[in-house]
């Protein structure tokens, strides 16, 4: 009998991974040691930093640019999170933003240049309103989780001692992002945040109809994470890919399932449950087939925003496990 491969895994536990992480689903050949980190926004870090793991999940605009500076490690098509960006654009009522364009020459908050869900908000903003980002100052609370990235002249560091929650309730910020992306992260979720969000309405009040609307015309469906797994494993284990992506594939099948019938019904179950209504019976759709128009969306998006500094080949930013 081969020997199997050990890895070191970092993936959040999610209903649709969970079956992998607590061994009812083995990865094939595969000795898993799953590492927990939570939250699993410091497991990015010593990722892209320390390379600190065989196989880490990465928030998708952190990997194609530690990709594009040269990161030895590689995206499987996996993406085990899922959301649109129409919604959670705060802005001030006496900022005077009637439609995007007008946040032109203001000042927006987001967590960081890079987060995921600013990248995502920017590209539609860029795409579809003809908005200028580069006329928005961007203002950061928070370090980029690739230190050596280079940012544009029009993102700035909040204050010492400053928070985003502050500027914007004092009216230094006309708009900032919601949840952890940007003013959601101070205060009691349970209660100050919702009367934050009571204070500051949506750019788009419409969101949902417009992702819907956005989704159908486009095909672009935003990824919030993936796996990736070191070069030097699959260089000598290539095999590797596809036994991960077979054990998350089961995984995330078995879950569906539940999610149909009614048996799966947390938070996250629901959220899940009301983007299939939009996107089709898979609202978790892996491998490259699927999922190109938005893999090339992110990439093109990412490019415009001067995250990386050339565009990146398909072959390059993801390893397709279904072509072993």
């Amino acid at each position: 009998m081969a020997q199997k491969v050990h890895l070191t895994i970092a993936v959040a536990d999610y209903p649709h991974t969970a079956a992998v992480l607590d061994g009812r689903i083995p990865i094939e050949g595969v000795e898993a040691e799953f590492v927990r980190v939570v939250p699993q926004i410091a497991a990015f870090r010593l990722m892209v930093r320390q390379v600190e793991f065989d196989v880490c999940e990465l928030a998708p605009t952190t990997y194609i640019i530690a990709r594009a500076l040269g990161a030895p490690f590689v995206a499987l098509p996996i993406f085990v999170m899922r959301r649109f960006h129409h919604g959670g654009l705060l802005v001030r009522p006496d900022a005077n933003i009637r439609t995007p364009r007008d946040l032109e020459g203001k000042k927006v908050g987001v967590r960081a240049y890079s987060v995921t869900t600013g990248v995502w908000t920017r590209g539609i903003l860029i795409d579809d309103y003809g908005v200028d980002s580069s006329k928005v100052t961007w203002v950061v609370d928070d370090e980029e989780h690739i230190t050596h990235m280079r940012l544009p002249p029009n993102v700035v560091h909040a204050p010492a001692g400053r928070s985003l929650v502050d500027m914007m309730a004092d009216g230094e910020l006309a708009a900032a992002f919601d949840g952890n992306a940007g003013i959601g992260r101070a205060g009691d979720p349970a209660g100050g945040w919702r009367q934050v969000k009571a204070d500051y309405p949506e750019l788009f009040p419409n969101a949902e109809e417009l992702e819907a609307a956005w989704y159908r015309r486009t095909g672009i469906y935003p990824m919030h994470g993936t796996i990736v797994v070191k070069d030097s494993i699959l260089a000598e284990h290539p095999r590797v890919a596809r036994a991960l992506f077979d054990a998350f594939t089961q995984a995330k099948t078995e879950w569906l399932a539940q999610l149909h019938s009614g048996a799966a019904d947390t938070v996250a179950d629901r959220k899940y449950r009301a983007l299939a209504r939009i996107v089709g019976g898979d609202p978790l759709p892996y491998g490259m087939k699927a999922n190109l128009p938005t893999i090339s969306a992110l990439e093109d998006t990412a490019f415009k925003q001067n995250l990386i500094p050339a565009r990146l080949p398909i072959e390059r930013t993801f390893f397709d496990p279904e072509t072993l």
